[in-house]
């Protein structure tokens, strides 16, 4: 599978991620994946990192907001088709908590680094179906 992900959607997920930084940031990919070798992003949906415990190194959607952002995708006839997260002064590659905590199969999950607040490379991974590893996912930049 690979990931068709608009220039503007890229740049609004690395400003987020330098927005938010020194803290993680987080969103929703919105588009469409019709089943076959892509899934096209539309845009990214920013969402507020609520984690209050740790948010240097963690991040928790608000469940509330969540479901507001999923219902407008839909009224739009977008769905979620992934999620994106910020690493602050951390490679855009999987952490193990990530990888414990990544809970549906079928989505991309595009990670940005964030090294002294500018944005660096970003990648993307879908979760094993048996959900024991990411795997790389090619990213088409359109």
């Amino acid at each position: 599978m690979s990931l068709i992900l608009p220039r503007a959607a890229l740049e609004a997920i690395r400003s987020h991620g330098e927005r938010d930084y020194p803290n993680e940031c987080c969103g929703l990919l919105l588009g469409s994946a019709d089943g076959g070798a892509a899934r096209e992003v539309r845009e990214a949906q920013p969402l507020r990192n609520a984690n209050t415990a740790s948010p240097r190194n963690r991040f928790d959607f608000d469940p509330a907001e969540h479901l507001a952002a999923q219902r407008a995708a839909r009224e739009r006839e977008l769905e979620v088709i992934g999620f994106y997260h910020s690493h602050p002064d951390h490679p855009a590659r999987p952490t193990q908590f990530d990888l414990d905590h990544a809970a549906w199969p079928g989505y991309s999950y595009v990670i940005v680094s964030i090294r002294q607040g500018k944005a660096g490379e970003a990648n993307s991974f879908e979760l094993a179906e048996d959900r024991s590893r990411f795997l790389d996912e090619e990213i088409e930049i359109r």
